[in-house]
């Protein structure tokens, strides 16, 4: 089946009333056979039947060996880093979501476990920054918030022949674009808060493995830790699914159409988008993705800090918000906002400049969010 079809039914499969919709499960503990004879289900941290469904739709929309859905994306992205242990290194793209990072560079630490940052788009700076110890490579499908796009193939060799886990934040580029494990990765995240549930009401993350044995490896942390999605959650996010191939094909081709508009603003200086053919990895990014190219667009204004507040305060249809990858757009300063938690000098190493704008297009028409751009800008 197309991935389409198997978006709308796998894991939807009728139960024994032939409901279209499967009902969700609120239960927190089921009862058991008898002592130490365990049923399917047991405690609901350790697993659910409508956590069950999700995952398994995960999982076949990933090409995976298996799937876990977790209360965030952060959650997900800390149960991957459960795999360190103290005095483990990690690779780390430069441009990555700012929460990463605090988790990396606050929490992380902690436990002395020690990071790299280095530009991924470059395959050789990874590879120069693997040593001994190092235990994981971790980089974004598409860059966030300077839209970079590492060589995942390239990655994967080097990971490969270092026997380091190649693991891919792929918020970005949802599974109907790209699917890394493909692409040679061992571990796909998602903030499926974005493309996943797509309509701004469902917190969740996933992590996708490649190999049976890592995803038990990653389950055995999630059910320790706890970091597990609710029933409702499973719902709304089930139900989002459904629809995100044919949301993010127009999403994507509005933001090309954006994109191409703003490149000729005379108010704008660089537009940051891989479906543009002026982007340093625009080839790149045909060969992963083919035609589409996400909904996220970053430029930077010709402008300082305040003139970039004042576009993003600006606008009348793009709301003033972080995250992405639902029906309305949303606008804001990475510097100030989604990406405030970088160290200053970090920020301004990897290029995050006070005048960088980020936008995440939504399902509007893209003529209204021309205008609404156009007069955002005409505040600077």
């Amino acid at each position: 089946m197309k991935f389409r079809t198997r978006a709308i039914h796998v894991g939807s499969e009728p139960d024994s009333t032939g409901a279209v919709v499967p009902p969700i499960y609120l239960a927190t503990t089921y009862v058991q056979p008898g002592p130490g004879d365990w049923g399917a289900f047991d405690y609901s941290r350790s697993g659910s039947p409508s956590r069950s469904r999700v995952e398994k739709a995960i999982a076949n929309l990933e090409d995976a060996a298996g799937s876990l859905a977790f209360s965030s994306g952060m959650a997900a992205t800390h149960c991957a880093m459960g795999l360190l242990e103290s005095g483990d290194h990690i690779v780390a793209g430069c441009d990555i979501y700012g929460g990463t990072y605090r988790l990396l560079h606050k929490i992380c630490n902690r436990n002395r476990i020690d990071v790299t940052l280095v530009h991924a788009d470059n395959a050789a700076n990874i590879a120069a920054a693997i040593r001994p110890e190092t235990k994981m490579v971790w980089v974004e499908t598409i860059g966030n918030p300077l839209m970079s796009v590492p060589d995942f193939q390239a990655i994967a060799r080097i990971t490969r022949e270092a026997n380091v886990l190649f693991a891919v934040d792929s918020t970005f580029v949802p599974p109907s674009i790209f699917r890394p494990l493909q692409a040679g990765a061992d571990i796909v995240m998602h903030s499926a808060t974005k493309y996943f549930g797509g309509h701004s009401d469902c917190l969740a993350g996933a992590l996708s493995a490649k190999t049976p044995e890592l995803h038990q490896r990653l389950y055995f942390i999630q059910n320790a830790t706890g970091a597990v999605l609710g029933g409702l959650e499973c719902h709304l996010l089930h139900r989002g699914i459904k629809t995100m191939e044919l949301r993010v094909r127009e999403q994507s081709k509005s933001a090309l159409l954006i994109a191409q508009w703003l490149e000729k603003h005379p108010r704008v200086r660089r537009v940051l988008f891989p479906g543009l053919p002026s982007h340093p990895h625009h080839l790149r990014a045909k060969q992963y993705f083919g035609e589409q190219f996400g909904a996220m667009v970053s430029f930077d204004i010709d402008g300082d800090i305040d003139a970039a507040k004042r576009v993003c305060k600006g606008t009348k249809i793009f709301g003033l918000a972080v995250s992405c990858g639902a029906v309305e757009s949303l606008i804001e300063q990475p510097a100030t906002m989604s990406h405030a938690s970088y160290d200053p000098a970090a920020r301004a190493k990897a290029g995050i400049t006070d005048s960088l704008v980020r936008i995440a297009v939504g399902l509007e028409d893209p003529e209204d969010l021309i205008e609404d751009l156009n007069h955002a800008l005409s505040q600077i």
